[in-house]
């Protein structure tokens, strides 16, 4: 087994920033512009469809400009195993906070504010304790060690009596704490990504791997400790060097790329360990079925590919903000809350009463965090129920 870990987003980051502005910046034209395999569009009041024409000229390509420091800091937010843009002072939205003095606030967050952060924020889809949702990772399993990695990944059919899978989590399965950081601050909360700060991340991160029971620096992380980027720089994951070939070489990067390359060309690494091009089966080719044959889809599969009409009728407020902070749940049967549009479910929700309805949705019930985990008022909350349940009828 192998894998590439955190590699740089850096020039990545420049083409899609550069792209971005591309398309968001307004200018005027009245020509065609080939977009969308070749289809033309018109171009009006220096847009075709919903996005701007951009007419700069960077050298001899018509495709953007240069991004500022600023737009590239906004993307430019991924972390290092080595440390490498892991925040030293706390920052939201972009911007540092400050503290009562004035001056850039450190970014520092205990294992129990990350619980609340985590109750409120993550329990809905990946369970209490990260012990896994419907449809959504495990993130602990505890203090599980790493030797279940080295158990065959089986059919839940076949019986194996005292051996389990393969445990794959946080503090089993991944080898650096950088990752975890990088892709809570820049994909989660799942309804509402990039909306932490840095203090809330080394806050949520804390909690997880206290969960998973992984130390730091030889201490164990209790309630009332606190990650910052010093403590951070010293963790040291239980399956960190569970990878290889080891690409992770800052002293010298090019030999990261050698080293992978001389896994890749040796066969014994993987598969039979012979190489084999063709004619490779001898004997009898075996004949592989589907068991499965996915052919009964609900609602049925479609190809429909149609603008939207023109003058059709403007969405309101309240299904903007449920499909921000709910839709996450609410859309999706596997999680186990009502589903939008089940006529059912909605009409013995509401058979409670609106009072015990907005109470609920308003204060939280079961895993649902109050109001969804949005910071919305509760009378534009409750339009949002509203809606659910007049979208249900």
């Amino acid at each position: 087994m192998f894998i590439l870990e955190n590699i740089t987003l850096k020039k990545a980051v420049a083409t899609l920033s550069i792209v971005t502005i591309s398309l968001l910046t307004t200018a005027c034209s009245t020509s065609n512009r080939s977009v969308d395999g070749a289809v033309k569009y018109d171009i009006k009041d220096g847009k075709y469809t919903a996005y701007h024409v951009n007419t700069q000229k960077v050298g001899k390509f018509n495709n953007g400009r240069t991004p500022t420091k600023t737009e590239l800091a906004a993307w430019n937010i991924d972390v290092m195993p080595d440390g490498t843009g892991l925040p030293e002072y706390d920052a939201k939205n972009g911007k540092i906070v400050l503290d009562e003095d004035g001056n850039p606030k450190k970014a520092e967050g205990s294992v129990e504010w990350g619980n609340e952060l985590y109750d409120s924020q993550c329990a809905m889809c990946h369970g209490e304790f990260g012990t896994g949702g419907k449809g959504y990772p495990t993130l602990s399993a505890g203090t599980a060690s790493t030797d279940s990695l080295k158990n065959q990944l089986l059919n839940p059919a076949d019986k194996n009596p005292g051996i389990e899978p393969p445990v794959k989590t946080i503090g089993t399965y991944w080898p650096y704490a950088s990752t975890l950081f990088w892709y809570i601050q820049d994909a989660m909360p799942f309804p509402h990504p990039k909306s932490l700060s840095n203090s809330e991340t080394y806050a949520l991160v804390a909690y997880l791997l206290m969960e998973n029971g992984v130390s730091i620096d030889g201490e164990e992380l209790d309630d009332e400790y606190v990650l910052d980027r010093e403590k951070f720089l010293k963790i040291k994951m239980p399956n960190e060097d569970g990878f290889y070939p080891k690409v992770d070489t800052p002293e010298n990067p090019k030999q990261g790329v050698a080293n992978m390359k001389a896994f890749l060309s040796d066969p014994k690494n993987y598969g039979t360990g012979t190489r084999c091009m063709n004619d490779c089966i001898k004997g009898e080719v075996p004949v592989l079925a589907i068991k499965h044959e996915l052919n009964d889809f609900n609602p049925p599969a479609s190809t429909e590919r149609s603008w939207k009409v023109p003058g059709a009728k403007e969405v309101s407020q309240a299904q903007k903000d449920y499909e921000t902070y709910c839709a996450a749940c609410h859309a999706n049967d596997a999680i186990g809350a009502p589903v939008l549009g089940n006529k059912e479910a909605w009409a013995e929700i509401a058979a409670q009463g609106m009072d015990t309805v907005y109470a609920n949705a308003i204060n939280g019930i079961n895993a649902m965090p109050p109001k969804g985990g949005s910071d919305l008022s509760d009378a534009d909350f409750k339009k949002v129920v509203d809606f659910m349940i007049n979208s249900s009828k």
